[in-house]
């Protein structure tokens, strides 16, 4: 393997607060190649510490300041042990490009909004010996955008087909949509992914998630349930729009089940199915023939959800879903390999975003230098 600078490395860790994930990749105009992966699970009390400051009430600077730390050490963890197990030397490595841990976000409305992702890129910088590409979003919001999603515009340019309408599905904590036709891409969050399926099933389990929906399956979705949950006015607000844990979140799922009497497995299935249900009617509004719908994202792993989905889709008269392996990239691997593109789009001074999908007034370059 050459030694000239030309591999990107991507780190990403989403809504679920699961896991933090790592990507080499070298790109080649509209392909890439990964070069190699690697995940490491985020320590019990380090999520804990995240939840604490996703939520407003009595803020912590103390918790934010030390939690941004040990996020920062955490990032340099696993770029190093990918690196390592890649045998990649510093000076292969043009940059790393940090998505960061969101904490906070709140889209404009009315007036600016702002959003906010730790893990000191400082330390990823010092302890990788590596130039890092991090803070992405924040440019985009002071041209008024929402700052997400920024994973469209390396749809379009890695997953576009110039005679195919396709609809690009990522499944995190929050879900969110790429339409792509033509020269012509727009994208949104549709709402909840697996956030409220992570939370409802680790209350009622114990376990961090639903393995391949096995629970979800046992129960039987509620239809008032599920139409209880569309009434949030964040799904009839119309694109550009981006959501996050500070509306759906477990207290509001608590909330909504006020008036329902039904298992802990129902509410599962229910979910489920809302989660489904709010993802093909967004790809049901397309105003152009959809052809193909790729999947991506920690939702690929839930069986259940995904044949929801499809069933969904069939009655909206869409096409069924495929995973992006059909593409030529795992769907764990998708959003991390983004902000490896992102970082790549800023060391060459090219805009990140898309004016279009996030309302930001013009097309910007994305994210900070931080050299170590």
């Amino acid at each position: 393997m050459s030694n000239r600078a030309n591999i990107y490395i991507g780190l990403m860790s989403g809504t679920s607060m699961d896991s933090i994930d790592a990507v080499a990749v070298i790109f080649r105009k509209t392909k890439l190649e990964l070069v190699a992966c690697h995940s490491i699970d985020i320590p019990q009390q380090v999520g804990q510490s995240i939840r604490r400051l996703c939520h407003s009430g009595e803020d912590n600077i103390d918790l934010y300041a030390r939690t941004d730390q040990v996020l920062g050490s955490l990032f340099s963890q696993v770029a190093k042990e990918l690196m390592a197990d890649a045998k990649l030397t510093v000076n292969q490595v043009a940059a790393i490009g940090s998505h960061g841990q969101t904490i906070r976000h709140k889209p404009p409305n009315g007036r600016p909004g702002y959003t906010l992702q730790i893990g000191d890129p400082n330390i990823i910088a010092i302890e990788t010996g590596c130039t890092v590409v991090a803070d992405f979003r924040r440019a985009d919001m002071a041209l008024g955008g929402q700052g997400a999603p920024l994973v469209p515009a390396f749809h379009q340019n890695f997953f576009g087909h110039p005679d195919r309408g396709r609809v690009i599905v990522n499944i995190g904590g929050i879900a969110n949509l790429t339409l792509l036709h033509n020269d012509y891409c727009s994208g949104f969050d549709t709402g909840p992914g697996n956030l409220l399926l992570d939370a409802w099933c680790f209350k009622n389990t114990g376990q961090t998630f639903d393995d391949r929906g096995a629970w979800s399956k046992t129960g039987v979705s509620s239809r008032a349930l599920v139409n209880q949950l569309k009434k949030a006015t964040f799904f009839q607000q119309p694109p550009p729009k981006s959501t996050g844990r500070e509306l759906f979140n477990l207290n509001w799922l608590q909330q909504q089940l006020k008036n329902f009497d039904l298992s802990a497995a129902d509410v599962q299935a229910s979910l489920t199915r809302f989660t489904a249900e709010t993802v093909s009617e967004a790809i049901a509004q397309a105003d152009f023939t959809v052809d193909d719908i790729f999947v991506c994202g920690g939702g690929t792993c839930n069986e259940e959800l995904i044949t929801q989905l499809d069933s969904c889709l069939a009655v909206n008269n869409c096409p069924e879903t495929t995973s992006t392996v059909a593409l030529g990239l795992d769907p764990r691997w998708v959003e991390a390999c983004a902000f490896a593109w992102l970082a790549k789009q800023r060391l060459e001074k090219s805009p990140g975003n898309i004016a279009t999908v996030t309302g930001a007034s013009r097309a910007a370059v994305l994210g900070g230098v931080f050299e170590p």
